[in-house]
């Protein structure tokens, strides 16, 4: 009996911790998305006008050089790399990399790691893939924009996040953990799709250098080689060959990630042990601890001690979690508003009104907006109606379908999948007509949810938003 409660002690400290990592994970993208918005609006803003607009399109064909001799890493194919490119190829990576992070985490310790529990925005997220594809195929199908069909496919985390932080803590967590979780599993779609679409002419000498280079880090994690410099540095190689083996850059980002170590040097238990030895040098007699009490210079053993607890505390966090952790502030508040500000800018000035509701800017918005809500609805109802999966706690059919609706927001992922598809000069009109059917698609599907949610939420707080603190 005395073994079953501890079990069940342990099972519910597991289980704050997942929620709580959980909350801190939605706490970063949903800041990140109302920083991401911003930088959208202000990219519409300076593309239409007349007297800066120029200046804001040709900043972006500037060449990048990190050059060392005839060497310039940010090359490609003997070309140097334009800004436009390197914030899509480079920085994106990166990006991508943070993905490959999450996506890990969230398989062994996060709502992935209970396949029932993942089972049901898993299911959603197929729909939530699948008809916005077939709705943007059904316009597009035998058309000059037939090679967009991914686009309307991808769910933003960030956007999606925002909005419903804008309800407070009316929104169940059990609603944001089922939307956050949709959105990963979206972006490991969209990560499969970059790869088998979205790759040129391959060069296997390229690709076998990598796949050694992969086994170099695959090796370090095996021999617990927890140096995040190791990692990064050997990745940043990876990259370049990716970048020029005919594979799209982004992907080595996602595989880089996989490598990284999940478990810590120490285990919680030395960790305590450590610093409780160091701390307790600070203990002393009355006049010791009278002493403590001043605002005065530390000692140089003082020194040492605090040193060995912040070394500690280094080595009890795994390269995987640090580096995420890491990297949230750097993707959320850098790398996401950047490429938004320089993807995102459409001249709306030359465009007839009407094109809109046309061509492929309609398939988008149809994709995003009645495809991406009738997948996610449709397949999770069919999910919990066979009783493969339970319904999110604390939520009902009304707020899933408004949760559903807010999957149409498919903006970054949507604009990087839409600059890939139509990367060509002679393709300029097709992608400034793409944006512009992902920014509006994801503003209706955005402005629709946040309404619908407001009248489908109980006016008081949430059950399990008790103890989440923001």
């Amino acid at each position: 009996m005395r073994q079953n409660k501890t079990e069940v002690a342990e099972e519910s400290v597991f289980s704050r911790g997942i929620f709580y990592a959980a909350r801190q994970s939605i706490r970063h993208h949903a800041t990140g998305g109302n920083v991401l918005i911003a930088a959208t609006v202000l990219a519409l803003a300076v593309a239409n006008m007349p007297w800066i607009n120029s200046e804001y399109f040709e900043f972006w064909n500037q060449e990048v050089r990190l050059q060392i001799g005839d060497f310039n890493v940010f090359s490609h194919a003997g070309h140097a790399m334009t800004l436009l490119q390197f914030i899509n190829d480079a920085l994106m990576a990166i990006f991508f990399f943070s993905i490959g992070l999450e996506i890990k985490r969230e398989v062994l310790v996060g709502e992935l790691s209970s396949f029932r529990q993942a089972l049901l925005p898993i299911i959603g997220a197929i729909g939530g893939m699948a008809c916005p594809v077939a709705v943007f195929w059904l316009f597009a199908h035998g058309t000059e924009y037939a090679s967009g069909a991914a686009i309307p496919m991808a769910t933003d985390i960030a956007f999606s996040l925002g909005v419903l932080a804008l309800l407070g803590k009316r929104v169940p967590l059990s609603l944001k953990i089922f939307l956050t979780t949709l959105a990963v599993v979206d972006d490991i779609g969209g990560i499969i799709v970059i790869a088998a679409f979205y790759s040129g002419h391959i060069d296997l000498m390229m690709l076998f250098y990598a796949a050694l280079l992969f086994g170099v880090l695959l090796l370090g994690s095996r021999l617990r080689i927890k140096s995040k410099a190791f990692y990064i540095g050997v990745g940043g190689v990876i990259w370049f060959l990716f970048l020029n083996s005919g594979i799209h850059p982004t992907i080595a980002g996602v595989l880089v990630a996989f490598c990284v170590p999940a478990t810590p040097v120490y285990a919680p238990n030395k960790y305590i042990r450590i610093i409780r030895k160091s701390i307790s040098n600070f203990k002393g007699d009355d006049e010791d601890n009278a002493e403590l009490e001043k605002r005065t210079i530390l000692s140089n053993e003082q020194m040492n001690w605090l040193k060995k607890v912040e070394s500690a505390s280094d080595k009890v966090i795994s390269p995987l979690q640090d580096l995420e952790d890491t990297l949230h502030p750097l993707v959320n508040y850098i790398i996401l508003p950047l490429f938004a500000f320089a993807n995102a800018g459409i001249l709306l000035l030359g465009m007839e009104p009407a094109s809109v509701f046309e061509g492929i800017s309609l398939s988008i918005i149809c994709g995003l907006v009645a495809g991406k809500f009738v997948g996610i609805l449709l397949f999770s109802w069919l999910a919990v109606r066979m009783r493969l999966a339970p319904m999110p706690a604390h939520a009902n059919w009304n707020m899933m379908a408004a949760t559903a609706m807010l999957g149409g927001i498919g903006f970054t992922v949507s604009l990087f999948i839409a600059t890939l598809s139509f990367g060509t000069p002679a393709e300029a009109d097709l992608l400034e007509h793409a944006k512009l059917g992902i920014v509006v698609g994801s503003l209706l599907s955005g402005t629709c949810a946040a309404l619908w949610l407001h009248m489908a939420l109980p006016k008081g707080q949430a059950p399990d938003t008790e103890d989440d603190e923001g």
